[in-house]
């Protein structure tokens, strides 16, 4: 099983994606603590000379504690507005947090139709790789406050975990780190079935796999362990290693780098064959 971890080790250019789950408390107010100690993981990858990109959910969730509404309102418009209330909130407390460990952020926000049309797919590598070049830390959310499909759930980033997959290939990067509210892909739901196990490394995504994802996502997010299993999907073929984790300690992306064999591994198609 080592054999299957020592590879990432040598991973040079990470994204690294965390949800509204692992930014805020149950109550729906932000977790300091836990940012700061993402923060700081990250800044720690960067010293050691990797390239960081960070893809964060949660815009909305502190939007909506930030405006003190009891729940996450339900007519578009109004949460397109918490939503940019809640991204400047965000992006203030990550440019705080990383400048504590001397790191500075840039704010990326992306649709589908930028990364769909090839002149502006192309500015946007163009940006990732010269903020990259300098050492900065690209964050990246969907734009919520002119895209309205994933909000509504339809067809567009969908969910954060197929934008992190999709920035993963637009970077070229080596590991794609997804941080979520359970330890990893389990054969059936942990929290429905007592004697379900962890899959630690997933080769291939078969039928059977995708059957054990079900399809819900949590009450403060929009993405579930299917869309998780589809950006494992796009991140694989696009020959990008793919690690699913627990969020509650964000230091474990330190652990996953070490090789350490923590979460569920999906291994790139290039390393398949």
């Amino acid at each position: 099983m080592e054999n299957t971890r020592v590879e990432l080790r040598d991973s040079k250019r990470i994204v690294v994606k965390v949800g509204t789950s692992t930014l805020t408390y149950d109550n729906g107010k932000v977790n300091f603590p836990r940012i700061d100690k993402l923060a700081r993981a990250i800044s720690d990858l960067v010293n050691q000379g990797r390239e960081v990109v960070l893809v964060t959910s949660g815009a909305i969730g502190i939007g909506v504690g930030k405006l003190k509404l009891k729940e996450k309102p339900k007519p578009i418009p109004l949460q397109q507005a918490v939503a940019a209330v809640g991204q400047c909130e965000l992006m203030h407390i990550y440019s705080k947090m990383f400048s504590d460990y001397g790191h500075i952020v840039a704010q990326i926000l992306l649709t589908r139709d930028v990364v769909e049309d090839d002149h502006r797919r192309q500015n946007v590598i163009n940006t990732f790789e010269n903020l990259l070049e300098r050492e900065i830390i690209p964050i990246v959310n969907e734009n919520d406050t002119v895209s309205i499909e994933e909000l509504k759930n339809l067809k567009n980033f969908g969910d954060n975990d197929t934008l992190s997959a999709i920035v993963a290939d637009l970077v070229r990067a080596d590991l794609l780190i997804i941080l979520s509210d359970i330890d990893g892909f389990y054969d059936s739901d942990p929290r429905k079935n007592s004697s379900s196990k962890l899959i630690p490394v997933i080769r291939e995504i078969t039928t059977e796999i995708e059957k054990s994802a079900g399809g819900a996502g949590t009450k403060r997010g929009t993405g579930g362990m299917a869309t998780k299993i589809s950006a494992a999907r796009t991140a694989t073929a696009s020959g990008v290693d793919m690690v699913l984790a627990n969020g509650s300690s964000p230091e474990i992306i330190i652990d996953i780098v070490k090789g350490l064999e923590v979460g569920t591994l999906f291994i790139a198609n290039k390393r398949s064959e």
